[in-house]
């Protein structure tokens, strides 16, 4: 008994395939590491594939996944699948989605064979520990009677002769073998054959001179934790791969054990973009003791990598101190990583490895004092290796930003780093071309740039220094007020009236010119409050609308009410900290009157492919004066890929929103909706893709306005013959919607359809076109997400590397300024995903607000003029059910306001804030789902009575589905009964005088620039995101909010009291909104039609885009044109090689 191995249990764990919701597998891979297991987290969004190839390189004996995102019951399957075809039915699958996998469902994959899928009751049942200890037990390899007789252990014997998942080599025995000599274990003593033949080195692998047989070299990469060697490992390996695509290259990685715990967090996996590939293998170890850098077996572990014939094998250390140099013992070649952060010039002759190191890098080389760390190096270098007269640039010391795509520093570093392997074991892979050495690293393109890393705080010193203005002259006014009393009360001769009339006229010296303006004027402004219509001017327009409305007893009731201060100090107060409707600082709102026949009513959809879509905006649109289309967009469409028949794709088409892939599927999306006119305007939620989304949406407003002219001048027939000849040989596509293919939907009169498969320019006179799209980019009205930063903190659709994708959204913004787009905003920026991840609303409010100043930073130091752009900006945030969301709108107006007007010196457009509010995802549960639409009806209130520009109010039942029908239509009723039928309504700044709210804004408005100080601490947004300080604060608030929950000391009605009879278990959903196969089949098909029509213009297309991107030109520019002739994957794969993928983070 005592002989029986006590393996630890190593578990992988991730998000599913485009699935950002990783916040809830985070928490449970920390519970996990506590309790003692061996965690590999890959992070969001892993497909299939990239899990069961982890699982076998790492030999894991599970696998947990969180999947939210629809799509799961094809997901899960896939995945045992192919665990089975690789024989790798030994590792269990457990998995969950809170309510989104339904109980018939989790029967379908228990049957199946996944070990266990956790439901919310589960969760009640056994808390969230007693789920852990659940997977952690069932983990464990069990025999009956002899611990070899575990499956997990007689694995190999199910393992034929060919090659796992592609791979160049039998991964599974080389992780077994690992794992074996992890364990103490011999083969034998299990009665398995598990050899490793010694492969024959290839003649290109061989010494340069003497074309001998040579072992794989291997390449020691150490350094102090934090200096982003598992990126800079990322980098060499891709590199690497692209080098030599004949060569094979292994990564062993060790990360430290937790002494307390003995579990282990072994996370550089997760960094890894260029590991799946079938000629990489990567190990993560475990150091099994917490005060060493490597793991006891790292020697053994090499052995099998030489053994099984790798060309390249790397070996990454643990973060190590300054005497470390324990790498060396098995290395051919050493890279030390750095970061410029090391103290004192002085710390640097403590470093043990600057002795030893062959090549080292200083990363992270955008930080402060890169260039004097560099020299700082150089010259302890040249000092231990007594290099007195050697040339700075010879030195193998160079400054790298692993994080910053196609780096010069990490090509260098690559280059370098090969020469040295051949220089020291004679191993040469092939011919690489060495650039020489002109200039040291240069720093990245800032996004913003260091002199301008204070914004943050100096706007929170400009709005407090405002505000002790306010309070000062408010103080002059009210003595002012006081003097003016008495004197009106005295009798001209009096004695002291010379020395009152003094005092009086050196008050109003003190009195700024505005100010008594304000005050001089206030009767005049009562009076026009007073009349019956208030008239202003918008742009070149006027508008004269009703101040009044009538109640049915036949009250008078006007729309703005204003204050019956009589104080001057009172009045100057609330006109330069509240002030009216439409007049600075817009506490109560950006325009004087809300529009007539324009709620801010949202209609939202997205469900199955375009023409499903369709159908729903014109349902709950039809009779409406204005559209207002909000779009979800399937996690297909969100991550930048194209509907295909691979099962963890499939699952996912057309599920939790709208599968769009081409430009046709955006026309057929918004047919029958004049996306020119000024009553229409579309939201689109997307951030990865959404500039190539933006340019279909923008594609199909220009081509619709063609359709207009085409009708207009009788140019159909002309229009046919061409398209006659475009499909003489091809189908041409047409708007099909399988549930209802006998006609358009009600209210669609077809606009957007007749040119499907064509584009404007292609059926028009080129002068012609150029002029109607000028129009009608002139005339579009809506916005795109876009919103990159919060992606990086919250939500995670991050597809691109964060520097490309802020480039991207710089170039969309540039090209409205050119195009004069005035109506649509290039970005919502949102504290709504914030929210969701689990924020409070002060945190919510404070790093939207952060974000929204990035932006600005960013744009002006590309050149753009404030003016130009802060009006195409946009604000989107959550409304909960704390008392600080009674107020988000009004400080957010506020500080912004303050911000524009005197930090930035922006135009009164500027200075005006737009928001849209979506009532708060995290407080639909999903037991006793009827109460939600309560706890929405109260947050819409919120929102309508601080004036919000739009509002979507959730459906009740998205706790646990797609909304149906009937419930998007009761969550539209909400606030319809509020603005058409609610009398205090009416009032339309109802909330101001309220005691209440007057301290929540000034409470509020402090404690978000508070935060904006904290932030500035941290090296402004960007480097506190570098810090993951954002993310943390999040999880931690998130956490709070759960602990209360579960204690019961935050009372949820129907979830932790007053609960029903049978204990409000988790609601079933009556109607569950799936996309059906024949949708699925239709937008592939489509898709592959869509290729088939543009196959001869595709590469010169994407080849163009990629030339524009390398030479910095606008990409948006040409993208409006890319997406005329390829898809929406196509365009993405196409940037992610000019512009770099995201990394994930931890």
């Amino acid at each position: 008994m005592n002989n029986t191995p006590v393996p630890k249990v190593r578990i992988v764990t991730a998000a599913s395939l485009f699935d950002g919701h990783d916040a809830a597998i985070n928490i449970m891979r920390r519970i996990m590491q506590s309790k003692g297991a061996e965690i590999i987290h890959l992070g969001h969004n892993r497909s299939v594939a990239e899990i069961v190839e982890c699982a076998i390189e790492e030999d894991a004996h599970a696998i947990a996944i969180t999947s939210y995102q629809g799509g799961h019951v094809e997901f899960f399957k896939y995945m045992k699948d192919l665990l089975d075809q690789q024989g790798c039915s030994h590792i269990k699958i457990f998995g969950g989605g809170g309510g989104t996998i339904l109980p018939q469902e989790i029967n379908e994959l228990h049957n199946y064979g996944i070990t266990r899928i956790y439901s919310p009751d589960d969760g009640r049942k056994l808390g969230l520990e007693g789920m852990i200890e659940d997977v952690i037990k069932k983990s464990l390899p069990e025999g009956e009677g002899d611990w070899k007789r575990a499956e997990y252990w007689q694995a190999p014997k199910r393992w034929n002769g060919q090659l796992p998942l592609g791979e160049k080599k039998d991964v599974r025995r080389i992780a077994r073998a690992i794992t074996l000599a992890e364990n103490g274990l011999k083969p034998e003593s299990i009665d398995l054959q598990i050899a490793l033949p010694v492969e024959k080195k290839s003649s290109a692998a061989s010494s340069g001179e003497g074309g001998g047989n040579a072992v794989g070299a291997v390449l020691g990469i150490t350094g102090t934790g934090g200096a982003g060697k598992s990126s800079v490992t990322d980098e060499i390996v891709r590199r690497f791969l692209h080098a030599f695509p004949d060569k094979t290259i292994a990564v062993i990685s060790v990360d430290p054990s937790r002494k307390k715990t003995g579990g282990a967090l072994l996370g550089d996996r997760i960094r890894m973009n260029s590991i799946h590939s079938p000629r990489a293998y990567m190990r993560s170890l475990a150091t099994r003791e917490s005060d060493v850098a490597l793991s006891e077996h790292v020697e053994e572990a090499l052995d099998i990598c030489k053994a099984a014939g790798f060309d390249l094998i790397i070996l990454e250390s643990a973060g190590v101190g300054q005497s470390d140099a324990s790498i060396l013992d098995y290395c051919d070649v050493s890279l030390y990583v750095m970061t410029p952060e090391y103290g004192a010039a002085s710390q640097l002759e403590k470093i043990n490895m600057l002795d030893y190191a062959d090549v080292i890098a200083i990363n992270k080389f955008d930080k402060s004092g890169a260039l004097d760390a560099l020299a700082d190096v150089r010259k302890q270098y040249k000092r231990n290796h007594a290099l007195w007269t050697a040339k700075e640039e010879e030195l193998p010391v160079i400054g790298t930003i692993a994080a910053q795509f196609n780096d010069p520093g990490i090509n260098e570093l690559f280059e370098r780093l090969m020469h040295a392997i051949e220089e020291k074991t004679g191993v040469k892979f092939g011919n690489i071309t060495v650039h020489a050495h002109t200039k040291d690293t240069i720093n990245r393109s800032m996004i913003i740039p260091p002199k301008r890393v204070r914004y943050l705080s100096e706007i929170a010193e400009n709005n407090r220094e405002y505000d002790k203005w306010v309070k000062e002259q408010c103080a002059i006014a009210s003595r002012l007020y006081q003097v003016n009393g008495v004197i009106e009360t005295m009798t001209a001769s009096s004695a002291a009236m010379e020395e009152l009339q003094h005092l009086k006229q050196t008050l109003l010296e003190k009195l700024h010119p505005e100010c008594k303006k304000l005050i001089d004027e206030w009767p005049s402004v009562q009076e026009k409050y007073r009349g019956d219509f208030f008239e202003y001017q918008v742009r070149d327009r006027i508008i004269r609308q009703p101040l009044t409305t009538k109640s049915l007893s036949g009250t008078r009731i006007p729309k703005v009410v204003l204050p019956k201060y009589k104080d001057w100090g009172d009045i100057l107060r609330w006109q330069l900290q509240e002030n009216v409707p439409g007049e600075f600082p817009y506490t109560a709102g950006v325009f004087p009157l809300k529009r007539d026949g324009e709620d801010p009513t949202r209609m939202f959809a997205g469900e199955g492919g375009p023409e499903r879509t369709n159908k729903r905006f014109h349902y709950v649109s039809l009779d409406q004066p204005a559209k207002r289309l909000s779009t979800a967009f399937d996690s297909v469409t969100l991550y930048g890929e194209d509907p295909d028949y691979r099962p963890d794709i499939y699952g996912k088409v057309g599920n939790s929103g709208v599968s769009i892939a081409t430009v046709d599927d955006a026309k057929k999306l918004y047919s029958g909706f004049d996306l020119c006119d000024p009553r229409t305007s579309v939201s689109m939620t997307i951030n990865g893709p959404a500039p190539i989304i933006l340019a279909f949406f923008m594609n199909a407003a220009i081509d619709q306005q063609c359709e207009k002219y085409i009708t207009a001048n009788g140019l159909w027939d002309k229009v046919e013959k061409i398209a006659a000849e475009k499909f003489k040989h091809v189908p041409r596509p047409s708007y099909y919607n399988p549930s209802a293919p006998e006609r358009l939907p009600e209210g669609n009169n077809g606009l957007g359809l007749k040119l499907l498969g064509l584009s404007g320019d292609e059926v028009l006179p080129r002068e012609v076109y150029e002029k109607i799209k000028a129009e009608a980019l002139a005339q579009v009205r809506g916005t795109v997400q876009a919103d990159i930063l919060k992606e990086d903190q919250a939500q995670n659709t991050c597809i691109f590397s964060t520097e490309f994708a802020l480039k991207l959204m710089g170039d969309v913004q540039e090209y409205f300024i050119r195009h004069k787009v005035r109506n649509f905003y290039s970005v919502s920026i949102s504290g709504y995903h914030i929210a969701e991840a689990g924020a409070n609303p002060i945190t919510q409010l404070a790093f939207t607000l952060a974000n929204g100043f990035t932006y600005v930073e960013y744009y002006l130091s590309r050149g753009m003029h404030i003016d130009d752009f802060a009006p195409n900006l946009s604000f989107f945030f959550s409304n909960g059910m704390d008392p600080e969301y009674s107020v988000i709108g009004r400080v957010a107006r506020r500080i912004w306001a303050k911000a524009m007007k005197y930090k930035y010196k922006g135009n009164d457009r500027s200075q005006k804030l737009k928001y849209h509010i979506q009532t708060s995802g995290r407080s639909l549960h999903a037991q006793e789902i009827d109460f939600n639409d309560i706890r929405t009806t109260l947050q819409a209130l919120y929102a309508i009575y601080d004036n919000c520009n739009s509002l979507h109010t959730n459906a009740y039942d998205e706790a646990i589905t797609t909304p149906t029908e009937e419930s998007v239509r009761r969550a539209m009723a909400i606030q319809l009964i509020i603005n058409r039928e609610l009398g205090s309504a009416k009032t339309e700044n109802f909330i101001q005088g309220s005691f209440i709210i007057e301290e929540l804004t000034d409470l509020v408005e402090e404690a978000v620039l508070a935060e904006f100080d904290r932030i500035t601490e941290r090296g402004g947004v960007l480097g506190a995101m570098e810090r993951m300080y954002q993310r943390n604060k999040i999880q931690e608030e998130s956490l709070y909010y759960e602990s209360l929950k579960h204690s019961g000391e935050l009372p949820i009605i129907g979830v932790n009291t007053f609960l029903n009879k049978k204990g409000s278990p988790t609601v079933l959903p009556g109607e569950v909104i799936r996309s059906t196969t024949e949708e699925k089949e239709q937008q592939i098909q489509n898709l592959h039609a869509f290729w088939k029509r543009n196959e001869g213009k595709k590469d010169e297309a994407l080849k163009r885009l990629k030339e524009v991107a390398m030479s910095n030109g606008n990409l948006f520019e040409e993208l409006m044109e890319t997406v005329k002739v390829c898809s929406l994957g196509q365009i993405t794969h196409a940037l992610y090689e000019v512009g770099g993928q995201y990394r994930r983070n931890m």
